[in-house]
């Protein structure tokens, strides 16, 4: 995958006006993994691009008034066919995990990257996402080194207010492909 200015060069973009720039000196060293569906349960639609750009209509649906006044992005987005959609260059802070802390770390919207998988936390998530999900976090490993080691999920750092990405996402699966694709990089 090709980036051109914190923007992946392939990826469908969708910038959101919910982000701001990092701490000063702060490079990306973290991963969070987030799903998200709108309505909940329901798959497909504009209302996640709609969310993320602070345009969704809260009459469009009965949930939706509760999370109209929110200021939320991810930096992308992957769809259940593979998609990926990108709202916030990498370089800069998106606003995605809320109160949250990482090894004793609060504030990982400083210090963190977010990937949202369309998905709940009990829907097995589509080969193409997680395909798609280790090219992402493959490009970024070769710009932002520190991220091999701290990919996490947004349940492990808000556990009192997030479940996401939930059981239905395999951390196992996820790290042997990466592991493989790391592989395949080295020969």
């Amino acid at each position: 995958m090709l980036l051109e200015n914190g923007w992946l060069v392939d990826a469908r973009h969708v910038p959101s006006p919910h982000h701001d720039c990092r701490p000063e000196d702060e490079q990306p060293s973290l991963l969070v993994v987030h799903n998200i569906s709108l309505p909940p349960g329901e798959f497909g639609g504009p209302w996640i691009d709609a969310l993320f750009t602070g345009t969704i209509d809260p009459n469009a649906h009965p949930f939706f008034a509760e999370i109209a006044h929110l200021r939320v992005s991810a930096h992308c987005l992957i769809r259940r066919d593979g998609e990926i959609v990108q709202y916030v260059p990498f370089d800069k802070r998106a606003w995605h995990a809320g109160v949250s802390v990482y090894h004793g770390r609060e504030r990982c919207n400083d210090f963190s990257i977010g990937i949202e998988l369309e998905g709940t936390d009990t829907t097995p998530y589509t080969d193409a996402q997680y395909q798609q999900l280790v090219a992402v976090t493959q490009t970024l490993i070769g710009l932002y080194p520190a991220i091999v080691d701290n990919i996490t999920g947004h349940s492990d750092i808000a556990p009192v207010r997030k479940t996401d990405p939930g059981p239905a996402f395999d951390w196992s699966r996820f790290h042997a492909m990466l592991t493989a694709s790391s592989d395949k990089e080295i020969t």
